[in-house]
């Protein structure tokens, strides 16, 4: 149970004090041995525990799922394999998987989103990183508008959605090759720019090398950037910005 339903349970009587009690007095970590799951995360930060699946054995996998499943109701993983997906779903037949952001989830039936978080690629091929971001955020209870290939091959695809792009609270710009989406983004908007680097290009690009270090060079204000490929880090740090935004 979350903190606000234990205390709405016990304002109505449906469970004592002493339970209640014994909700806020259990360790802030669950001890598992290979793992000790956050389970106070929620509180602190606002965000729940999420699981990173790549490299993960399938015998901790299941567990840990199966933890924060009973606890929150719902659970969120990420870089998941088919084969974790297929795993867990015969324990878990609510189980959905994205095959093209490779995420996890059970999910509580959601309220419509808040404020506006935009999505934008600079290429198809950096839609994968880009519904990392995306879903992550939505997840977490953002309103996501997805722009997808707007790279600045072609410059006026962008400027056809500018108008959209220029209301969000925060803007994620997806981009391998050379990167120079987010700098574009930048000189445009006046809210904060994330800029995740894929690994996608040829050689030079040096599996998404160029890329970051074009963004961390950039001379445009407003813009962070997240490591390569971390479409997570970028969608979990854009709906932090996004709840500022929605409060104000």
């Amino acid at each position: 149970m979350e903190t606000k339903e234990v205390l709405e349970k016990f304002k109505k009587g449906e469970i004592s004090m002493e339970e209640a009690e014994k909700y806020f007095r259990r360790a802030p970590f669950d001890e598992m041995g290979y793992a000790k799951l956050d389970m106070h995360r929620k509180m602190r930060s606002g965000f729940g525990e999420v699981i990173f699946c790549s490299g993960k054995a399938d015998e901790h996998l299941v567990p840990i799922v199966e933890k924060l499943y009973k606890e929150y109701g719902e659970v969120f993983g990420t870089r998941a394999s088919r084969h974790q997906y297929e795993l867990l779903k015969e324990k878990f037949p609510e189980m959905e998987y994205d095959n093209i952001a490779h995420i996890i989830k059970i999910q509580k039936e959601r309220k419509p989103g808040k404020g506006l978080i935009a999505v934008c690629t600079a290429g198809t091929a950096d839609i994968a990183v880009a519904e990392e971001a995306a879903q992550t955020a939505e997840y977490f209870g953002s309103n996501v508008q997805r722009i997808y290939d707007v790279g600045v091959a072609g410059i006026h695809r962008l400027f056809s959605r500018l108008e959209l792009i220029q209301s969000a609270n925060c803007i994620i710009a997806v981009a391998g090759m050379e990167g120079a989406l987010a700098s574009v983004l930048g000189g445009l908007v006046d809210k904060p720019v994330i800029a995740v680097p894929t690994s996608v290009g040829y050689g030079a690009s040096m599996n998404g090398l160029s890329a970051l270090l074009t963004m961390i060079n950039s001379c445009a204000n407003g813009i962070a950037t997240v490591n390569i490929d971390n479409g997570y880090g970028a969608g979990y740090i854009a709906t932090q910005i996004n709840r500022m935004g929605v409060k104000e």
